[in-house]
């Protein structure tokens, strides 16, 4: 561990590059290590893996951990990167490229085995839809080099080209996600997204470390760092740690710098009454715990630490109260603190008492916590179905973007022109109109459900699922054809305004389609 006495960081100075030193999730580790040894002798069924987990307990470090054993190299996309459908492609290629930079003086048996694995960290924090962009625009911002202006920008095609690259790699992508909800999408069609990463990715749960594997750590540390701790200071410290390894480490850099080579028990009492971390719970344990709270005070507590503003907290509990508790009484007084929270936050709204804020959050937790007892099994807590954007029939945002870039016209001409016909000929109501002929959907490059979106079917039914199944079938056929390329994206240009839009939660706001010469198409 020389490299490592450089970092200043502990929680990089003692991050494991071994498996032999990783501590906990011996299941996810396990299916890690099968998946990765699959891609020695060729190529797993699903090609990617999707670590989810709460941060902290180790996602990325156990992948890199198990690939540095096995002698692989790693190619991280991270948070503070560009993520959009360029850069992931340049990641990918640079993926190859490594491969036959680095390991050309492998005999041939170990270049069958030797990868480059492709790591993408907080994929939840992209942004937009799974809805993939032109791709010309792709491969024109991939030959762009740096000094040439680029219209991809941030997030911009970054979810589509995710499904893209876990479709055509060559190498072992890895994505790792805190919230799977929030990467998934909350409109309509989320799980529709989930199931198309996951016919592609293996999903692998990270749990929170034990006390043991806690205190396996921060002995290790301290023994590095040649610090003494009391037996009872070290028991404290690590009941006060949620199961966040990378907190745990950084905390005992500041009690150690503190303590002057050794460590008791008044200093970690002392530490953990000053500071107080942002460990924010996940929604569903979160709801859980505040559900089984007793007390006013455990209650509000654990409000803080779920990172929900009251209107959110108050639309959740008010959604789950009549799944979770069986007594009616008990649905009715939570309705009524339910009530009071709703008078106190419309205060926002007609003075600065900013207190209503306060008064919403602690009124909407006694909503839940103290109204009844609640059942010793699993609660049945699920998303609010009325918090779910993109429900409404006028959203057609991705379709209206295809459409402009395929035509070269822009959006506005796209949504008022093109659009309306389109949705004629694919209406139920029209008589010969058949949901299963997919010919202009294909060749305008949209996806399964804004083909059914455009045949006006319900999302949830088990035929349209089926059709969308068949969909994307039709679709892989199709792009190995000739006519994938028929329609040919044309530059469009227009001096006409935009009219402010709305759009799907997290679409990129800057991408303008009206850009170049608009074609006259009649």
């Amino acid at each position: 561990m020389a490299d490592a006495e450089s970092y200043s960081d502990w929680s990089e100075r003692y991050r494991p590059g071994s498996e032999e030193l990783l501590e906990g999730n011996i299941s996810a580790r396990q299916t890690i290590r099968t998946w990765l040894e699959r891609w020695e002798s060729g190529k797993p069924q699903k090609k990617g893996l999707l670590l989810v987990g709460p941060p902290g307990v180790g996602k990325t470090t156990i992948a890199r951990a198990i690939a540095a054993d096995k002698g692989w190299n790693v190619i991280e996309l991270n948070a503070s990167d560009d993520r959009n459908a360029a850069a992931i492609r340049k990641a990918a290629t640079r993926g190859a490229t490594h491969r036959s930079l680095f390991h050309h003086e492998s005999s041939e048996e170990n270049m069958q085995t030797q990868r480059t694995i492709i790591l993408l960290d907080e994929v939840d924090h992209i942004g937009g839809s799974f809805t993939a962009i032109n791709e010309a625009r792709v491969h024109d911002n991939v030959l762009a080099d740096s000094t040439e202006e680029v219209n991809l920008k941030g997030d911009s095609g970054g979810k589509g080209e995710l499904l893209n690259l876990l479709q055509r790699t060559s190498q072992p992508v890895i994505l790792a996600c805190n919230d799977e909800m929030r990467f998934w999408g909350r409109g309509r069609y989320w799980r529709t997204s989930r199931d198309k990463v996951l016919r592609l990715a293996l999903k692998v749960d990270f749990r929170r470390a034990d006390e043991e594997a806690k205190r396996r750590i921060a002995r290790r540390v301290l023994k590095a760092e040649d610090i003494s701790i009391d037996a009872g200071a070290l028991d404290y410290f690590v009941r006060q740690n949620p199961g966040d390894l990378r907190a745990l480490v950084k905390d005992l850099q500041m009690l150690a710098q503190a303590g002057y080579g050794h460590i008791d028990l008044s200093l970690v009492r002392l530490f953990s009454e000053l500071t107080t971390r942002d460990s924010a719970l996940g929604t569903f344990p979160g709801l859980e715990r505040l559900y089984r709270a007793r007390t006013a005070k455990d209650a509000s507590r654990i409000v803080r630490l779920l990172d929900k503003d009251p209107d959110d907290m108050a639309a959740w509990i008010s959604w789950n109260n009549s799944s979770v508790y069986s007594e009616l009484s008990a649905v009715a007084r939570g309705a009524r603190a339910l009530s009071a929270c709703d008078l106190a936050l419309h205060v926002r709204f007609t003075n600065r008492a900013y207190r209503s804020w306060y008064w919403g959050s602690c009124l909407s937790s006694l909503a839940a916590s103290v109204v009844a007892d609640v059942d010793a099994g699993r609660l049945a807590i699920s998303f609010p179905e009325n918090l779910r954007r993109g429900r409404e029939p006028w959203r057609r945002g991705g379709i209206i973007e295809k459409l402009a870039d395929s035509c070269g016209c822009s959006r506005k001409a796209a949504r008022q022109e093109l659009y309306p016909p389109l949705a004629a000929v694919h209406s139920p109501t029209v008589e010969g109109t058949d949901a299963s002929d997919f010919t202009l959907s294909l060749a305008y490059g949209l996806d399964g459900d804004e083909h059914t979106t455009l045949c006006a079917l319900q999302p949830s039914l088990k035929a349209t699922k089926d059709l969308v199944g068949r969909y994307y079938q039709a679709q892989e056929v199709y792009s190995q054809s000739p006519l994938a390329t028929a329609i040919s994206p044309v530059a469009a240009n227009s001096d006409e305004p935009e009219p402010e839009q709305v759009d799907e939660e997290g679409e990129d706001e800057d991408e303008d389609a009206s850009s170049g010469n608009q074609q006259t198409l009649f």
